[in-house]
């Protein structure tokens, strides 16, 4: 399952999965783009290990590797709890 954990002001989405049992971690960010439909990346945490990376240039894709370094922490700990709505009681 994915669970919904941000989306920024140019629409892009950023969601993740259940941690796994082997305490990994999938994040899947997408952004509309006219050209190729969506640009698309997966990090797996906690490793943080790029793959599957298509559409995004070096500074777009520098930009989202920052802010989900700076933002790991957050969704690590939602991963165990189901999610930003549960993990906050909405």
């Amino acid at each position: 399952m994915m669970y919904p954990f941000m989306t920024l002001n140019d629409n892009t989405e950023i969601v993740h999965s259940e941690m796994g049992k082997d305490g990994k971690v999938k994040v899947m960010i997408e952004t509309p783009d006219e050209k190729i439909g969506f640009k698309q990346a997966t990090c797996i945490l906690p490793d943080s290990e790029w793959k599957d990376i298509n559409g995004y240039n070096e500074a777009e894709l520098d930009y989202l590797k920052e802010l989900i370094a700076s933002e790991a922490h957050l969704i690590l700990e939602f991963s165990q709890n189901g999610g930003f709505d549960n993990a906050s009681g909405f």
